[in-house]
């Protein structure tokens, strides 16, 4: 069975257009799953990277209830105004002294 290029090159596309919208469902999806009440929850990584800490400097905001967690089939998540919260707090302490 001999397919010539144009006709090829039309599946590839279609297939490609599949995918991309199988992408963008499967992040809603995450997304959604991913969200408590409507507000959006981070995983450890995710406060990693957005306040630039170590994971020993998170396990600490815990510890000292800096910082509310919650856990969910063991993994910690933590509620994006949590982490602004604690930003904010954090703000505050250091205009103080």
């Amino acid at each position: 069975m001999n397919i010539d290029k144009a006709e090829f090159l039309s599946w590839m596309d279609r297939i490609m257009t599949r995918f991309d919208i199988l992408s963008e469902k499967v992040k809603e999806s995450q997304n959604a799953l991913r969200s408590i009440d409507g507000e959006q929850l981070l995983d450890n990584q995710d406060v990693l990277q957005l306040l630039k800490i170590s994971p020993r400097t998170l396990q600490r905001y815990r510890s000292e209830e800096r910082l509310s967690y919650y856990t969910i089939s063991g993994k910690l998540y933590y509620k994006l105004s949590d982490v602004h919260q604690l930003i904010r707090d954090s703000f505050k302490s250091s205009h103080k002294k």
